[in-house]
């Protein structure tokens, strides 16, 4: 999707007025649309499907609207002053904010969307108020920000990487959070609209049978990818092989939206070309498939940096080369858009194993060992039903540790605020849902900028607000139906997929490409991860990095994911030093660590 820059006088000077119409002269100078917002601002867009505005009782929504099929509304309270507005976040979904303007025509209220797919980050400079999507270089050089970029939190989003969705790394700005209102000032807190706990509490007391809420996920599926469809045609749609790419492709058929692209990449070993999969998926669609080889090009400081000038790290663009070849393919076949199956693997629950168990364990006691839901557990995961008894009985008594990456790139960090949610979210619901929860906040990361993005908007149907929800409502041993994973989703689709798809029980797996791609530029990552701003900074433990950048470690460990994350945080660390005057941070001697305090946030 496109980008959006809003601007707002604050005060009513003719000096004031005067800076609000230089920038938007900048602003077209520099190729973004402008139009007028409100009498004391503007807004201005970029990019492909850039964001369009549209009123709605009383709201200014800003991107892609669309109304709910079956919208599920939050219990009123009459002394509620935003139960509109959490109604109308239940009413409507899409990808969009929404601005609310004061009787005197000053901004009063942002809002962001559910799915988070278009990021907001809102703050003051002088007299002005400033709302974006992403930060325009040109604005950055002519109102130079006060930031400063936060070292504690930079460690643990390297630790977390879904602290970079939710946080900024760097104080001064104000990232309003998908599913909460933020009223003006900026200083004033936000007040939440949404939330996943709500729907998961719903799975508790969940009684569908398998058979209808098979038929709500294709419902809820098939209702995100029309929608997201019909925003734009011609439309081009990525066929993995997998599930996920599958669900996508067999709706997009099913609901009569044509496409004019299938493409499909393949990797040079066995795990990474799934065109064994793709073949019987696109006879059984009708289709015509496209395969090309996966791209790969050198890691370089221009090439790592050119893809995070964002307000976070570019963790949705860590595969430039490939991102680069998709776009020249797409931009020459005339498409405007790209849909992907990417998020499914968490919202419709990957894995049938201990956790599922730990959660019928909690709800049903000891007749979960007796249960069928339990026993297609035990099989799929080729476990005793005592052994799994016996980890469900370990979590009710000592809890579960929460995610957090730990390849001895990073010194120590207190526990975050994600780590005490997600402790909350698996004491309520189990282990099984509490990961589900994190996905889902996790996928907000996929709608990040990226050199695809640049070209052509991508849209990820199974990340938005209809599938989250439904699954949300969903206990997992539904949605791990028959033992399997993402079992229900096979079954809700068992008649529109080949066996090939519904009966596989491997996945593409990338590994062994971005592998070899660290391990041909080791020397390289070596000196820009030890010799690099995260090092002096102390948020890069240099001996620990030093034992891991090796080609015999990299290759015992297979552990070459932190490796590409540290590698784009250090470029957006030195891509935000440069534009940050005075420096943001003093340079620390190389191997000194600062100490790591907790999370300033508080804890929602």
């Amino acid at each position: 999707m496109g980008d959006y820059l809003i601007v707002q006088a604050c005060v009513k000077t003719p000096a004031c007025q005067a800076l609000v119409n230089d920038l938007r002269r900048l602003a077209e100078r520099n190729g973004w649309a402008t139009n007028t917002l409100g009498p004391h601002g503007w807004i201005a867009t970029t990019g492909p499907h850039p964001p369009v505005v549209r009123e709605i009782g009383g709201w200014t929504l800003i991107g892609d609207v669309m109304d709910r099929r079956k919208p599920v509304f939050p219990p009123g309270r009459g002394d509620d002053p935003w139960g509109y507005e959490a109604k109308m976040l239940a009413r409507l979904w899409g990808r969009f904010i929404g601005l609310r303007f004061a009787p005197d025509g000053n901004l009063d209220a942002i809002l962001r969307d559910p799915s988070g797919a278009l990021d907001c980050i809102a703050w003051r400079h002088g007299d002005l108020l400033l709302i974006a999507s992403s930060p325009p270089a040109w604005l950055l050089a002519r109102l130079p920000p006060d930031w400063r970029l936060a070292p504690d939190r930079l460690l643990q989003a390297l630790r977390n990487p879904a602290m970079a969705v939710e946080d900024l790394l760097f104080d001064g700005p104000v990232a309003v959070s998908p599913g909460v209102v933020q009223p003006l000032p900026l200083d004033t807190p936000q007040v939440p609209l949404w939330s996943a706990s709500s729907f998961a509490r719903r799975s508790l007391a969940e009684a569908r049978s398998p058979e209808q809420a098979a038929s709500d996920l294709k419902a809820a599926v098939q209702e995100a990818v029309s929608g997201l469809a019909g925003l734009s045609a011609p439309l081009a749609s990525e066929m993995s092989g997998g599930l996920d790419s599958s669900l996508v492709a067999a709706s997009l058929v099913e609901t009569d939206h044509e496409v004019k692209l299938w493409l499909n990449t393949y990797g040079e070993t066995r795990e990474s070309d799934e065109r064994r999969w793709t073949a019987p998926l696109a006879a059984r669609l009708g289709v015509d498939l496209t395969s090309a080889p996966h791209t790969v090009a050198s890691l370089t400081p221009a090439v790592l940096e050119s893809a995070n000038t964002g307000f976070r790290p570019g963790l949705a663009a860590l595969d430039a080369a490939h991102d680069l070849d998709w776009a020249r393919r797409l931009a020459e076949a005339g498409v405007t858009a790209l849909m992907t199956g990417k998020g499914g693997d968490s919202v419709l629950m990957q894995g049938a194993g201990s956790d599922v168990f730990t959660e019928l364990w909690l709800q049903t006691g000891w007749r979960s060992l007796v249960s069928t839901d339990g026993r297609a557990v035990a099989l799929a995961s080729e476990r005793s039903l005592w052994s799994l008894a016996a980890d469900a009985r370990r979590f009710r008594r000592h809890g579960a540790h929460p995610p957090s990456h730990d390849d001895g790139l990073f010194p120590p960090t207190s526990e975050t605020r994600l780590h005490r949610r997600w402790r909350r979210h698996a004491a309520a619901f189990g282990p099984a849902k509490a990961w589900q929860m994190a996905g889902v906040r996790d996928n907000i990361s996929r709608h990040g900028p990226s050199r695809l993005t640049e070209t052509i908007d991508v849209r990820h149907p199974l990340c938005s607000q209809p599938v989250f929800e439904t699954c949300l409502a969903l206990p997992a041993r539904l949605l791990v139906h028959d033992g399997r994973d993402r079992g229900l989703a096979r079954m809700a689709f068992s008649e529109s997929l080949p066996p090939e798809i519904l009966d596989r029980r491997s996945k593409g797996d990338m590994s062994r490409v971005y592998g070899k791609i660290v391990l041909d530029h080791l020397d390289f990552l070596r000196a820009w991860l030890m010799e690099g701003r995260l090092a002096a900074l102390g948020v890069i433990d240099i001996e620990g990095t030093s034992r891991l950048l090796t080609r015999e470690s990299l290759i015992w460990r297979g552990r070459y994911g932190p490796v590409l994350t540290a590698a784009a945080f250090e470029a957006w660390v030195r891509v935000w030093e440069r534009r940050l005057a005075p420096p943001s941070l003093p340079s620390r001697a190389a191997g000194s660590r600062p100490a790591i305090p907790g999370s300033a946030h508080t804890d929602p």
